[in-house]
């Protein structure tokens, strides 16, 4: 990747304005899109959805599918650098962006956390560095591998190697009866079974690098999940201990610098009992762009999530971001619109928009709706960052706003 700066606002060589470019037209895309347009750059989608939330504001919208040879074409004829906007972009279409346009991250990099085997392997190389390791662990892609599973892996979770998010392609099993049907279930794919940890909390930590190897991170937030999707995000002193968060961002950059990897990286972690009355971290996924846990990062910080996706891709300066206010991040899920003040309306019924004056009439609340066009259970509509001058007044805010959405109160 090219180390030449493209500077917003000026001509390329090809004599057009510098458009930066992305795979993927959902909500990511739509928020890194809003941050290159704020930064004065052109801005170009491609995704096959004509409704896209990202395709809907980008300057240009090709519609093709990923490996759409004449979509990829326009693309790059285009754009002066691409980016995606999630992980599961074919890395073949990526390797042919980047043969003639700067592409981060690279398709090695997404090739890696597209492939949970893949992903656990590179956790490991990177342990000896950060002190940081994956969960004891199998990957089994035959019937052989299947009976050679460890007992003591069990009981455990066994998820498919490739395409499983948000809960999905994941299933708990105590025994070698139950890790044999699943598998079964799963449909015999490639699949890794993970020893079940005794987990005390979930946190994550963002970090942004440059094509120069400069990295910086964001601070460690601290995630609760439901049904397997992210529901909050706390970002506030002592949401996780001092200790753990130092090598949680540690890990992190170790992990980014082994893939010399180029954008915005978020890598999850467990917080486990170790036994000895305290705590340890482990290592779970990694995710090669911006995500659902950064997004307080717009309203809490002085540089978002996403402007650090557009420095990285057009070579900026990265400064070392800055978290001016304590905030709390509250996930807006499409079951909302069919849950008017906490009660489940018959599924007969239209969706009814939730109560957005009250909330927002809060002080510190800030709305993010992504643009889709109709709700459905478990689609992700849109976001809520609240911030504050204190922990105190964040939490006293949140549960206010938890309560008129009808959501479970903060812990």
């Amino acid at each position: 990747m090219s180390l030449k700066p493209l500077l917003p606002g000026a001509l390329s060589d090809r004599g057009q304005q510098m458009t930066l470019g992305v795979m993927g037209g959902g909500q990511l895309g739509r928020m890194f899109v809003q941050a290159a347009q704020a930064m004065g750059y052109f801005t170009a989608v491609l995704d096959p959805d004509p409704a896209s939330p990202a395709g809907l504001v980008a300057h240009f919208h090709i519609e093709t599918p990923y490996d759409d040879e004449q979509g990829l074409a326009q693309l790059m004829q285009r754009c002066d650098a691409i980016t995606t906007e999630f992980e599961n972009v074919p890395a073949p279409a990526l390797i042919t962006l980047g043969a003639h346009r700067p592409v981060a991250p690279s398709a090695n990099c997404v090739a890696v956390a597209q492939d949970r085997i893949q992903e656990k392997a590179h956790f490991v190389q990177c342990g000896p560095i950060s002190g940081v390791y994956p969960a004891p662990y199998a990957a089994i892609e035959t019937s052989e591998l299947l009976a050679a599973v460890p007992a003591d892996l069990l009981p455990g979770i066994i998820k498919t190697a490739r395409l499983g998010y948000d809960g999905k392609g994941q299933i708990r099993v105590k025994n070698r009866e139950e890790l044999a049907a699943a598998w079964e279930q799963l449909g015999r794919v490639p699949c890794v079974l993970e020893k079940l940890m005794p987990l005390q909390s979930e946190c994550s930590v963002i970090v942004a690098r440059g094509a120069d190897g400069q990295v910086v991170a964001f601070p460690v937030q601290k995630n609760t999940h439901r049904d397997g999707i992210l529901a909050l995000t706390e970002v506030y002193e002592g949401a996780v201990p001092a200790d753990l968060a130092a090598r949680a961002q540690a890990s992190t950059v170790a992990i980014a610098n082994h893939l010399n990897y180029v954008g915005v990286l978020c890598v999850e972690y467990f917080v486990v009992d170790n036994g000895q009355g305290g705590s340890d971290l482990i290592v779970n996924e990694m995710a090669p762009r911006p995500h659902n846990s950064g997004h307080y990062t717009q309203n809490a910080c002085d540089m978002s999530q996403f402007e650090a996706q557009v420095r990285t891709l057009a070579g900026l300066p990265l400064p070392v971001p800055r978290q001016h206010s304590p905030a709390i991040m509250v996930n807006l899920l499409g079951d909302l619109w069919f849950n008017p003040n906490g009660v489940r309306s018959a599924a007969s019924e239209q969706p009814v928009s939730p109560p957005w004056a009250q909330v927002l009439a809060l002080p510190g609340t800030h709305l993010h709706l992504y643009g889709k066009l109709s709700a459905r259970p478990g689609r992700k509509m849109g976001h809520l960052n609240i911030t504050g001058d204190s922990v105190v007044q964040v939490r006293e805010t949140a549960s206010k706003v938890l309560a008129l959405l009808g959501l479970p109160a903060l812990d």
